[in-house]
């Protein structure tokens, strides 16, 4: 989308050969970065951005899921995909917002958070808490910047059809039926979600505002009756239709 707006674009992925489809434009430039190291990212994003000459939009949006019992799961799991999806990301979203404002001119720092931040993920805890600690970081600096030429977008997306339910991390251990059925609802819900483009245009709109947002997108329901359901009703209604969501 941002090709096609004739933006430059330096995108990356732990892998670089998975950039290769955009690997013949002339307005993309291809980083290897992994987040599992904060300072060796922190390292990388500094390069590139002294190479572009300052990035004028900067989008956190690598993650991954882990399916599995809390207290199951060796903690090492959990504590590594908070570093990896929430510390790190925080940790370029400070030198992003330190660039921003030495340069002092009209700038976005988009972090992808999720409607899981609101409407948690059953079996997937340590997802719903970095989705949820992002989304308090985007207040905190939607506050602290106001006034400024920063402008912080907290993108929550639902289910899109991203293949992103096969990358998930499922730790060896017997699942219960209750875990069963959530996987269940889980994978069909991600297969029968909207096309990405639709993310994509969502983020377009909400960049064209040039205005500090919460941006929820997916299919109807998620974005739009669930958080006004959560808004209005009593938790137990929440969890009620959680529960029945994942046919709990």
């Amino acid at each position: 989308m941002l090709l096609d707006e004739g933006v430059q674009v330096w995108g990356t992925a732990r892998e670089i050969s998975r950039l290769a489809p955009w690997g013949k434009e002339t307005a993309f430039t291809p980083v290897a970065l992994d987040l599992k190291d904060g300072a060796e990212a922190e390292r990388i994003y500094q390069k590139a951005s002294v190479a572009a000459g300052g990035f004028d939009i900067v989008i956190n949006n690598a993650g991954y899921g882990v399916f599995g019992d809390f207290a199951a799961t060796k903690f090492r799991v959990w504590q590594e995909q908070i570093e990896v999806m929430l510390v790190n990301p925080a940790r370029l979203s400070h030198l992003a917002m330190n660039e921003m404002r030495a340069r002092d001119t009209p700038s976005a720092l988009v972090n992808i958070s999720s409607l899981a931040a609101e409407f948690p993920l059953p079996f997937q805890s340590t997802y719903n808490i970095v989705k949820a600690g992002l989304t308090a970081l985007n207040e905190s600096l939607m506050i602290e910047t106001a006034g400024s030429a920063i402008v912080i977008l907290d993108v929550r997306p639902g289910d899109y059809r991203t293949d992103f339910e096969s990358s998930v991390q499922r730790p060896k251990q017997p699942l219960s039926a209750s875990m069963s059925r959530a996987w269940a609802a889980f994978e069909g819900m991600m297969q029968s979600g909207p096309a990405p483009d639709h993310a994509a245009n969502a983020l377009r709109r909400a960049l064209l505002c040039r205005r500090s947002a919460t941006v929820r997108c997916g299919r109807f329901f998620q974005a739009n009756m669930a958080p006004f359901l959560a808004r209005f009703g009593s938790l137990a209604i929440k969890r009620r239709i959680q529960a029945k969501y994942f046919d709990l």
